[in-house]
This record gives structure tokens, sequence and C-alpha cells, in this order.
């Protein structure tokens, strides 16, 4: 029953999560993703950070990033976290279907390659996004690698 009649006493379905990303998870993948992009990448990298509500945790860019490269990076995390499921992986199941991005009913889910849920224990805490770097699956290869650097 989700009807209180105490407004201090918190009822089950407003009870929050036991699981969520802490300041010092979040901080070690941002490090580690941007560590690596400025070191390897050519092109200016985006990186976004949310929680399993899709709302920005961090955000990162390189000097001279496009503003559709800041956004995409946004996006691909909130797929991730929204969907339950990698933003690449959701494409190929659409693809398979025969559906597109503008069927799913959310402006902003994109099913490029590049966002990564964040999952522990069977709970989503959240997405990782990355956009700019060149290559098949690299946005998602540097994803991997600050989902990694958060230690779960």
């Amino acid at each position: 029953d989700c009807m209180a009649t105490n407004n201090d006493t918190p009822i089950p379905c407003m009870e929050i999560a036991e699981q969520h990303l802490r300041y010092d998870q979040v901080q070690a993948a941002m490090k580690a993703m941007m560590d690596k992009a400025r070191a390897t990448s050519e092109t200016p990298v985006c990186i976004a950070i949310v929680d399993a509500s899709g709302n920005m945790e961090a955000f990162a860019k390189m000097d001279h990033a496009r503003v559709f490269t800041r956004r995409h990076a946004v996006r691909k995390a909130y797929s991730a976290a929204i969907l339950g499921i990698n933003s690449g992986d959701w494409g190929s199941r659409m693809k398979n279907i025969g559906q597109s991005v503008s069927e799913n009913g959310d402006p902003l889910v994109t099913y490029e390659q590049g966002g990564v849920v964040i999952i522990k224990d069977g709970a989503i805490l959240g997405g990782i996004g990355v956009g700019g770097l060149r290559g098949h699956n690299a946005d998602e290869e540097l994803a991997k690698l600050g989902l990694e650097a958060m230690g779960l």
C-alpha cells in the first residue's frame, strides 16, 4: 500500500534505493576516461555520467569539442541508464526488429554506441556516455574503462 497517513514516515514506494553511485566512483571513472582520452585521442572527447534516473552526476569535455559531441555523450549515458542496456546493443536490437529511434517515444534516447549501463548486484545505478572518438566502438570501449575504474 502506497498511501501514507504520516508525511514524515517513508513508505515502501518512496524509499530511496540502497545502492547508488558514490562520488569517489564517479570521480575515478571520469579521471580514468579523461586521462586515456587526452593521451590517445586525436579528436575532442566528451564524457558524461548519469544516475539511474538519467540525471547528471558528472560531465567533462576536451577543448574544442563540438556541441553535438557534448550533447550526444549525455544522450548516450541517459539511454544506457534509462533502458538498462548499452546504447549500441539497444540499437542492434531495434534494427533487428525494424524499429527506429523515433519509435522509442523519448527524444533523448539514442542507439549510437558509446553508452554503457552501470549495474551492481542487479540494480541499475546509472550510465556512462562517451562521444567524439574515432573508430568502431571506440566510445564504448572508453566508457567501459570508466566502468572498470569504478571498482564495482
